[in-house]
C-alpha cells in the first residue's frame, strides 16, 4: 500500500507485481529501485520481513485508509511492540504488547528482524540466530491457503488465512483468523499492559467510552449514557457529552435534573480520581450526584472513586468486581429512566387537564421570560456601574468554578492552616461542603498581589490548568478574582510533597521511587506535547510534585508556566525557576524551550535515585556537595554503588540504577540540543529505547 511517501525512482526500467505480492520498480541495472515489501503500510505477506526500525500502521477505520492510532514496531533494542499513538503528531504511548526479545545483558539474544516465512509462520530472529516464535499452533500448508498478517484498525495484529478453492474445495470463502496478539486488547491497552503500569493515551476506544470484547474476541466500543460517538463512522474515536452539567444547583434541583445510571464491571483505571473513601452504594451514588465535577463514580471493594472528564482507557472486565454509576440528565435518553406513575384521571378528563396546564405553563413561561430579561439588564447595568470596562475580566476559555473571596475565607476557616509558601504566594488547606454532608478537601493558593506580573500570571495559570486533564497533574477546581484578591482552588493532595518523602527519615522503596519517576515524566510529556498549546512548567522540582491518597505523583504549581502559542516554539523571558534546577540557558539569554523542564527533571531524577537534595553544604566530603557533579563522578569511575549506598533494593537492581543515572545525565546536558525530549525520556525509562552512553554534561569544566 502507498504510505504517502515519495521515493526516488530515477532510471526505473519497468514495474512488476511479483507472485509473492511484492510490487517492485526495477532499475536499468535490474536492481529494485523501490519495493512495497520494504515500505509496508498495515500488512505483511509471506516471505516479507520487518527489519529493526520497521513499522506497520493501522488504518483509521475499516474503510478509511488514513493512518490510525495503532503501531507495530520492531524497536532498535530488538523488542517487537504494539502501542497507541497521539494523532496527528504520531507520538507513541506505552506499549500494550512487548515481545520480550531484548536482552540488556547480552545483545546477541536480542531480536533484529521479524520474518513471515513461506509456510505461514511469523517469528523473530535473534542476533545469535535463534528463533522466537510469535504464531502458535498448526499452520496449514501455504499451497492450500493464502496468508496475510494485518495490524487492524482496532489495534490487534492478526494473521489471516484464505482457502484456495481449487486446492481445498471450499466454496464459501472468507478470510479466517488463525492467530492474533494481544488476545484481549481491552485489558492489554487499558488495564494490564506488559510494563506493569496503566497505559497512557486514549485507550482502545478514545475518550469517554469503554471497550468490550465480543463473542468473536473482537473489541467493540460503547459510549457512556448521555454521550454519543464524536465520529459516527469511527467508533474507536471516542465520545462527546450531549449536555454539559450544570453547577451551583440546589439538592432538589439536582435530583430533578439527573439520575445515576449503573454499568456493571466497568472501569476507567487512568482517569483522575477526586476521592477514594469507604462507602456503600447509596453514598457513592449520592456523592457523585451532588458533586458538580463528578461524571462517574466507581464502587469497588467498599471504596468510591469519583471521576471527572475526560474519561480514558475505559473497559468492561470480569476481573473488576464492582460497578460504575454515570450521572445522566433525565432529558437525555429519558426512556431508559421510567418514572413512577399514579392511577391518574379518566381519559376523557385528560384533554381538559392538558389545556389548563398548557395555559398556565405558557403564562408562567412568558412572565418568567420578562423577569429574567429585566433581571439580566439590571445585573449588567449594576456590574458595569461598579467596574470600569477595562476591569471586567475576560471570559476564560474553560470552565473552572468561580468563588467569592468570602467563600474561600469560610472554606479555609479564615486562612488558618498553611500548607506551604512559594514565590507567588501561600497555600492554605480548606474544605468545600455540599449537600448530604459531602466534604471535599481543597488547597487554596492565595497569590501575592504585590508581584508585578501577578495578574498576568493568574490569568495564564487559570486558563492553562483548566484545560489540562491527566492523572499526573493536580486538577484545578476553581478560582477567585475579586478586587485585589487572586486565589486558585486545587484538589487537596493528602500525602504532601515528593520532597518531604525523599528527604524524610524513612526512605521510600526503590520500586515506588522509580514508578514515581516514570509517572512524573508522563505528566511532563502531556504538558509539552498533548495539551492544545504546549506548556513549559519552568519550575519542576520535588516541592512541586504532590502525592495523592495512593501516593500517585501529581505535578502542581503552574504559576510559572509559560504557554506557547500554536505558531511559536520558543520564547525568551526573565529567569524563572528554583536554584539548582534551572537550566543554563536561563542565564545566557538563550531561547527557552521545553528542554528547560527536561533539565530540571534530570536533576530531580538524580534526587529520586539517591534520596538526597541537589545541594548539601554539610557533607563531609566536598566532592559530594553538588549532587549532579558527584553522581557523574561516580558514573565515570563505575562506582554507582556509592549513589545507592545502604539501599538494598536498589543495590540488587544496579542495571536499572545505571540506566536511570545515564538518562538523568542526558537530561542535564549543558547544551539543550543534546537533551532528549520528554517523550524520548519516557521511552528510555520504560526500557523500549536503548540509552546510549552520555557525554560529560558540562564539557568545559574540570568535571570532565
Amino acid at each position: 500500500m502507498d504510505d504517502g511517501t515519495a521515493y526516488p525512482v530515477d532510471g526505473a526500467a519497468y514495474a512488476a507485481f511479483l507472485d509473492t505480492g511484492n510490487f517492485v520498480l526495477v532499475g536499468k541495472n535490474l536492481s529494485y529501485a523501490w519495493e512495497s515489501f520494504k515500505n509496508p503500510a498495515d500488512t505483511l505477506l509471506p516471505t516479507q520481513e520487518l527489519p529493526l526500525g520497521g513499522m506497520l500502521s493501522s488504518r483509521q477505520t475499516r474503510s478509511n485508509y488514513s493512518r490510525g492510532r495503532f503501531q507495530l514496531r520492531l524497536l532498535p533494542d530488538g523488542n517487537l511492540v504494539l502501542n497507541t499513538i497521539s494523532l496527528p503528531k504520531a507520538n507513541a504511548y506505552a506499549a500494550y504488547y512487548i515481545s520480550g526479545t531484548f536482552d540488556e545483558h547480552n545483545s546477541a539474544n536480542s531480536g533484529y528482524r521479524v520474518v513471515f516465512n513461506e509456510s505461514g509462520y511469523i517469528y523473530i530472529v535473534r542476533r545469535n540466530g535463534q528463533i522466537f516464535n510469535l504464531t502458535t499452533g498448526e499452520i496449514v500448508p501455504l499451497q492450500d491457503y493464502y496468508y496475510r498478517a494485518t495490524l487492524d484498525f482496532d489495534g490487534i495484529f492478526r494473521e489471516y488465512a484464505y482457502p484456495k478453492p481449487k486446492r481445498t474445495g471450499i466454496i464459501d470463502q472468507s478470510w479466517a483468523i488463525v492467530w492474533n496478539i494481544p488476545p484481549d486488547i481491552c485489558n492489554a491497552v487499558n488495564g494490564n499492559p506488559p510494563t506493569g503500569d496503566f497505559n497512557e493515551g486514549l485507550g482502545s476506544c478514545g475518550f469517554n467510552s469503554y471497550c468490550k470484547i465480543d463473542s468473536n474476541a473482537r473489541p467493540s466500543c460503547e459510549c457512556l449514557p448521555g454521550f454519543n460517538f464524536s465520529d459516527p463512522n469511527n467508533k474507536f474515536n471516542g465520545c462527546i457529552q450531549d449536555r454539559i452539567q450544570e453547577c451551583n444547583l440546589g439538592p432538589s434541583k439536582v435530583e430533578d435534573l439527573y439520575d445515576m445510571h449503573e454499568l456493571p464491571n466497568t472501569f476507567w483505571p487512568t482517569s483522575a480520581n477526586f476521592e477514594w473513601t469507604p462507602s456503600n452504594e447509596d453514598e457513592c451514588r449520592q456523592s457523585c450526584l451532588y458533586d458538580c465535577q463528578c461524571v462517574v463514580a466507581v464502587l469497588r471493594e467498599g471504596g468510591c472513586s469519583k471521576k471527572k472528564l475526560p474519561l480514558t482507557n475505559g473497559m468492561v472486565t470480569n476481573r473488576f468486581n464492582g460497578k460504575a454509576f454515570v450521572k445522566v440528565a433525565r432529558s437525555i435518553n429519558a426512556s431508559s429512566f421510567p418514572r413512577p406513575e399514579g392511577p391518574g384521571p379518566q381519559k376523557k378528563d385528560q384533554s381538559s387537564v392538558i389545556r389548563v396546564g398548557s395555559f398556565l405553563l405558557g403564562g408562567s413561561a412568558f412572565i418568567n421570560f420578562l423577569l429574567i430579561t429585566a433581571g439580566s439588564i439590571l445585573a449588567i447595568w449594576s456590574c458595569n456601574k461598579k467596574r470600569k470596562p477595562d476591569q471586567i475580566s475576560s471570559t476564560l476559555e474553560s470552565n473552572p468554578r468561580p468563588f467569592t473571596y468570602q467563600d474561600l475565607e469560610e472554606a479555609t476557616d479564615g486562612f488558618k492552616e498553611e500548607l506551604g509558601r512559594g514565590a507567588f504566594g501561600v497555600v492554605y488547606k480548606g474544605v468545600l461542603r455540599y449537600a448530604h454532608s459531602t466534604i471535599i478537601p481543597i488547597a487554596v493558593k492565595k497569590l501575592d498581589r504585590l508581584m508585578q506580573e501577578g495578574e498576568k500570571e493568574f490569568k495564564a495559570e487559570v486558563n492553562a490548568i483548566a484545560k489540562t486533564h491527566h492523572k499526573n497533574l493536580v486538577s484545578l477546581i476553581g478560582f477567585c478574582e475579586e478586587g485585589l484578591h487572586r486565589l486558585l482552588v486545587y484538589e487537596f493532595m493528602s500525602n504532601g510533597t515528593l520532597a518531604s518523602l525523599l528527604y524524610g527519615d524513612c526512605r521510600p522503596e526503590w520500586k515506588s521511587r522509580t514508578k514515581m519517576a516514570f509517572e512524573i515524566a508522563r505528566g511532563l510529556v502531556y504538558l509539552h506535547e498533548e495539551c492544545s498549546r504546549p506548556i513549559i512548567h519552568c519550575d519542576v522540582k520535588p516541592q512541586n510534585i504532590l502525592l495523592d491518597d495512593s501516593f500517585t505523583p501529581r505535578i502542581s504549581d503552574f504559576g510559572l508556566a509559560k504557554l506557547l502559542m500554536s505558531d511559536q516554539t520558543r520564547t525568551t523571558t526573565a529567569i524563572r525557576g528554583t536554584k539548582g534546577y534551572v537550566a543554563p540557558e536561563w542565564f545566557r539569554n538563550r531561547p527557552i524551550t521545553t528542554k528547560v523542564d527536561v533539565y530540571s527533571y534530570g536533576v530531580m531524577l538524580l534526587e529520586i535515585i539517591c534520596c538526597r537534595k541537589k545541594y548539601e553544604v554539610e557533607r563531609e566530603n566536598e566532592d559530594e556537595v553538588i549532587l549532579t557533579d558527584w553522581i557523574y563522578d561516580c558514573y565515570k569511575e563505575r562506582r554507582l554503588d556509592r549513589v545507592v549506598e545502604n539501599d538494598e533494593e536498589a543495590i540488587n537492581d544496579m542495571t536499572k540504577v545505571e540506566r536511570l543515572v545515564m538518562i538523568a545525565i542526558w537530561c542535564i546536558q549543558e547544551d539543550p540540543s543534546l537533551r532528549p525530549p520528554m517523550r524520548q525520556v519516557t521511552q528510555m525509562l520504560e526500557g523500549v529505547v536503548q540509552v546510549p552512553m552520555p557525554p560529560c554534561p558540562t564539557p568545559f569544566t574540570s568535571l570532565c
